[in-house]
């Protein structure tokens, strides 16, 4: 009986498929991620372009890159729209520490202490895990794909110190996970996103999956897994022969041959349901994740107590019918053409004025183009500059347009982004104008943080309340720095969500303030009036909106004057009390 590895090398040209043997449910979902990956390569063209203009430094790397002349400049207006956005969309979403709520929806879940406990915590392991640096990339992926994509994933980090035992913690807790628009697939026609399949793609090293199976002694399969992917390795590493097997290639590598010797390995993970016709068994809400297109590593169900696969999204302009949202910059490529070619035409008008071309007429001696130069001509002779219309330097006034549209087109207001209209405007005026024409850009960030910050939060808190097993020390940074020094799973039970409140209170706050500033000038100027308007409610409430409860006490001046009236009056009983001293030395 002669082996499959003697048939294998008795073929002329090898096919992949007889070494790699691969499992009936990984090609199913290698297969699905293929088909939707396809399915969205207009979208992902579309993008390219985008991307192209907003990292460009010339012309050259753009749709825009057939000039008939030599000037290649581009304006980078788009750059500039998408970085205002997301220096607005980030300082207007977490304005301040305190942006982020617990509302407890029982008698006990609303308690002060869990109320402070789930804070605490929360802000802590946000604070821990680079929550910043993470959003930031997250709203960046919102304003240039439109889409952003996340994930909550517990860490366990260690570090082991060279030449000893010793683990040092170097972070345990949830992180959130920013899912790049490119490595991630779905159906874009389903009804929702929570409830369609889904497909992320990463890549790890070969000693990363390493690194699992011998995390993971008491599975055997996943030494076998381990072992076969070395075996493939090894087989179409050999240069001698060459391989048919196309369909087995990663994204990202030309072969397989290129994939298999680059050290990579890719992982697609699979949350949904399934159903795989060669063993006949329906696979409902399942995560489980593929080895190079072939073997399934892990097939589990569900975890998260959320009842979903808690992979969360946001959409900037949702379509309808279509899950695949359009971004802010989207409609804006065409018009960024024709600012770029608005402005080479312009250089090349001025171009064509200093370096004119020359119309020569009749008998003319040969003459070199520079200053003060003598041109002999001929009686018959003649030679004249040919100039473009200078109608075209106009051009100017056509790109300034097209600029201001771009910026109200993509829910910049000029009010937001610290440009006021003409007119003289009084301070509420002002405020009212802002107000007014930033609605776009109020609705957007709140419906970031509706759809996509308060569930992630709340995804947050339930992976590293399902995960702990230590008691944490955490710090609550709205009580002056209170040390919880035993929160433990017991104390992050309670039924109610975890809200952001940045964006949604944003415009109301700064409306209500406005408003109380123009109550306060109307008590302090009418005696009639300000006789029926709190002054302690006023000032609570001042000190409430502006986020200082401390400023605001019961009567606090008097008790203040009392304290300066007392320090006054100790001081001046030491200086009288200096004073004898003194004269009694003095005698």
């Amino acid at each position: 009986m002669v082996s499959l590895s003697r048939k294998i090398r008795m073929k002329k040209t090898l096919d992949i498929n007889d070494i790699i043997n691969s499992d009936f449910l990984a090609r199913e979902i290698s297969n699905q991620w293929t088909t939707m990956s396809t399915n969205r390569a207009d979208w992902l063209k579309e993008k390219v372009e985008l991307r192209n203009y907003l990292y460009a430094t010339d012309t050259s790397t753009t749709s825009n890159n057939k000039n008939p002349w030599s000037n290649s400049t581009t304006r980078p207006k788009l750059t500039q729209i998408k970085d205002n956005l997301h220096a607005n969309y980030f300082s207007t979403l977490f304005p301040q520490e305190d942006w982020l709520k617990w509302e407890g929806s029982t008698k006990d879940s609303a308690d002060e202490q869990v109320k402070e406990a789930i804070t605490a915590y929360v802000k802590t392991k946000l604070a821990q895990s680079d929550f910043e640096t993470t959003s930031s990339k997250l709203l960046d992926d919102f304003i240039t794909y439109g889409n952003c994509f996340s994930t909550i994933e517990f860490d366990r980090g260690y570090v082991t110190l060279d030449g000893t035992d010793e683990d040092i913690v170097t972070y345990v807790g949830p992180r959130v996970v920013r899912i790049s628009p490119h490595d991630i697939v779905f159906d874009p026609t389903a009804t929702d996103f929570k409830s369609t399949n889904k497909i992320v793609r990463s890549i790890v090293s070969l000693g990363q999956i390493a690194s699992i199976v011998r995390d993971n002694p008491d599975k055997e399969e996943y030494s076998q897994i381990l072992d076969k992917m070395k075996s493939c390795r090894a087989l179409v590493s050999d240069p001698s022969d060459s391989w048919k097997g196309d369909g087995y290639c990663a994204d990202g590598f030309s072969d397989i041959r290129q994939y298999y010797q680059s050290g990579s390995v890719e992982v697609l993970t699979f949350y949904g349901s399934i159903y795989d016709v060669e063993s006949g068994e329906i696979h409902s809400d399942r995560v489980i994740t593929v080895i190079d297109r072939a073997y399934v590593l892990t097939n589990e169900g569900q975890p998260s107590w959320l009842g979903h696969d808690g992979i969360y999204h946001a959409g900037w302009r949702e379509r309808v019918d279509n899950l695949y949202a359009m971004g802010p910059l989207d409609n804006l490529v065409g018009m960024q053409y024709r600012i770029d070619h608005l402005e080479n035409l312009k250089a090349d008008v001025f171009d064509q004025i200093a370096a004119p071309k020359w119309k020569i007429r009749g008998e003319v001696d040969d003459w070199e183009d520079k200053p003060h130069e003598r041109i002999y001509v001929g009686d018959e002779g003649d030679v004249t500059a040919l100039s473009p219309d200078p109608t075209a330097l106009n051009a100017d006034f056509q790109i300034s347009s097209l600029e201001s549209s771009m910026e109200e087109m993509a829910g910049a207001p000029k009010e937001a982004l610290g440009i006021r209209s003409a007119g003289e405007k009084t301070a509420f005026e002002v405020q009212q104008l802002g107000n007014a024409s930033s609605r776009i850009f109020q609705h957007k960030t709140a419906h970031y943080e509706r759809v996509f910050v308060e569930p992630m939060m709340n995804g947050f808190l339930e992976t590293g309340r399902r995960n702990m097993d230590t008691s944490e020390t955490v710090i609550d940074t709205n009580s002056t720095g209170t040390l919880y020094s035993a929160v433990s799973k017991k104390d992050l039970v309670g039924e109610g969500r975890l809200r952001p409140v940045g964006a949604r209170h944003f415009a109301e706050r700064a409306l209500r303030l406005a408003n109380l500033n123009q109550l306060w000038q109307i008590k302090q100027g009418d005696p009639s009036v300000g006789a029926h308007l709190s002054g302690k409610k006023m000032a609570q409430i001042l000190a409430n909106e502006l986020g200082e409860g401390e400023l605001f006490g019961d009567n606090i001046t008097v008790a203040e004057q009392l304290e300066t009236q007392s320090a006054s009056q100790e001081a001046q009983v030491m200086g009288e009390e200096e004073q004898i001293l003194m004269e009694e030395n003095e005698l």
